[in-house]
């Protein structure tokens, strides 16, 4: 298999992101693993292999638990690991931590690898799987 290593982003909380009870919006959340998951993805080779020939990833599932509100001025910190690759399907995990190190969410995505240029689901490239592997 693969060693599960974590890929890190930080992003730093913006006022807009706010509620009217003010902590960070659960919308926002949702843009920070999205961000979360696009680095890994480029990280990973991801986005070349789209830009280079129309192959990529296609998002099926997401969801994602509170743990504990983010607030501003602050950061959000990612730690993104690949949690498994089947076939043509793939699963990332994300952990959400504020400034002081506490975890305020989990994440999961799962994605389907997707050839844009026919219109169809395709299997998960080897390269890419050997470059995750590598990173370990």
């Amino acid at each position: 298999m693969y060693d599960k290593k974590n890929i890190t982003l930080t992003l730093r909380i913006d006022w807009s992101e706010l509620d009217l009870f003010g902590h960070v919006n659960n919308v926002a959340f949702m843009k920070y693993v999205q961000a979360a998951r696009v680095n890994y993805w480029e990280q990973i080779g991801l986005y070349k292999l789209y830009s280079d020939n129309k192959h990529g990833p296609m998002l099926a599932s997401t969801h994602c638990e509170f743990k504990k509100p983010l607030f501003y001025p602050g950061e959000v910190i990612i730690h993104s690991q690949m949690e498994f690759i089947k076939n043509s399907s793939f699963g990332i995990s994300h952990l959400l931590y504020n400034s002081d190190n506490e975890l305020a969410a989990e994440a999961k995505d799962v994605m389907v690898m997707y050839d844009f240029g026919k219109g169809e689901k395709m299997g998960f490239p080897k390269e890419i799987r050997e470059l995750i592997e590598r990173l370990g």
